[in-house]
């Protein structure tokens, strides 16, 4: 019997990160994506579910028990579930920065409080049995740098803050690692800032797989690079190591998985931050083996499944609109991701 477990998602958030700025490709509408995402088939298998971006104009973070049973009902008529939010805690979006002043910090918290009750409602319409909710210190690198003890400290705080509100709805936090977002630019940073919450199982790490290569590179972080400069990608051994070690260091943490592509560059569109380029699925220049290195993180270090995330996420984020509207785009990933499961999967 093929395995089932973990359940495979498509992100939604890729329809509206980069997209919507006057020097920027528009947004995709959400139903454009639920349509692929449905569509998508590889050897008889489909998608399970789809993980949310809690934003105007795809699901607004504003929306009460009526709106959120619309929606609800609007997904589960394309066959889907739901699984893990990204929760709109940066400035612009109507949240402020984790290490910012009481008021910015409370806006953050605010926009977590509000995903985490949508989440708290959908799991009880039976829609949405795995996800958390995910944030980011919302704050750069340069500003964080402008005093690393003191501003890590703040986003520890917040991220506490983050988890107690998540628990009391049921949910969980987890912080997606990106060269991007201060305190969380590195491997290491983002190990020590986990460790100063402390809250295994409620505040949590999101390992995409695109974003923590880029940690292996020092990309923002160059006391924490593994890989040496000038790097030889022929040479997988060293990138399998390099890798290994910052999985190593995270899978402890981590609650939640995204499947993905890179080819080792850095790329942002409109108004997002440069961070870890994300390819398509079968792009010549990437640089991951998609089933291996996904083991580096649902196994543990003797090669054990951990079976910590019970579903998976594809996350195609800044893909142009003409990749992400094609529906070949999402039959190979669906591919991609089902030998995922078929490696690193279970049967329940």
């Amino acid at each position: 019997m093929a395995n089932n477990y973990p359940k495979l998602h498509n992100a939604m958030w890729p329809g509206i990160v980069g997209k919507g700025a006057p020097d920027s490709e528009p947004i995709i509408p959400l139903d454009t994506l639920l349509t692929l995402t449905a569509n998508a088939e590889a050897d008889g298998r489909k998608f399970d579910g789809v993980d949310l971006f809690v934003v105007a104009p795809h699901f607004d973070i504003d929306s009460d028990l009526d709106a959120v049973k619309r929606m609800s009902d609007h997904i589960v008529a394309h066959g889907l579930a739901v699984g893990s939010f990204v929760a709109p805690i940066w400035t612009g979006a109507g949240g402020g920065s984790a290490m910012g002043s009481e008021a910015e910090r409370k806006q953050f918290l605010a926009m977590v409080r509000k995903a985490s009750e949508i989440g708290r409602q959908m799991r009880a319409l039976g829609i949405r049995p795995t996800g958390g909710i995910r944030i980011d210190s919302s704050a750069s690198v340069e500003a964080w740098d402008n005093d690393p003890k003191g501003n890590s400290k703040l986003i520890a705080e917040t991220f506490t803050q983050a988890g107690d509100i998540a628990a009391d709805h049921g949910e969980f936090v987890v912080a997606e690692g990106e060269i991007c977002w201060g305190g969380m630019h590195s491997w290491r940073t983002m190990r020590d800032l986990l460790e100063a919450v402390g809250k295994p199982g409620v505040v949590g790490y999101q390992a995409d797989m695109a974003h923590s290569m880029l940690y292996t590179l020092g990309y923002n972080a160059e006391a924490d690079r593994i890989l040496p400069e000038g790097y030889d990608w022929q040479d997988k051994s060293l990138l399998d190591a390099a890798y290994r070690q910052v999985a190593d260091a995270l899978r402890p943490w981590t609650l939640d998985f995204h499947v993905a592509q890179n080819d080792g560059t850095v790329f942002g569109s409109g108004d997002h931050e440069k961070t870890g380029r994300h390819c398509r699925v079968d792009d010549p220049n990437g640089r991951l083996d998609i089933a291996k290195h996904s083991g580096f993180w649902l196994r543990d270090e003797t090669g054990a499944l951990t079976k910590t995330m019970r579903h998976v996420c594809w996350d195609a984020c800044m893909l142009p609109n003409a990749v992400m509207e094609d529906q070949q785009t999402w039959n190979a990933v669906l591919g991609a991701m089902v030998e995922v499961r078929d490696a690193h999967g279970w049967t329940e």
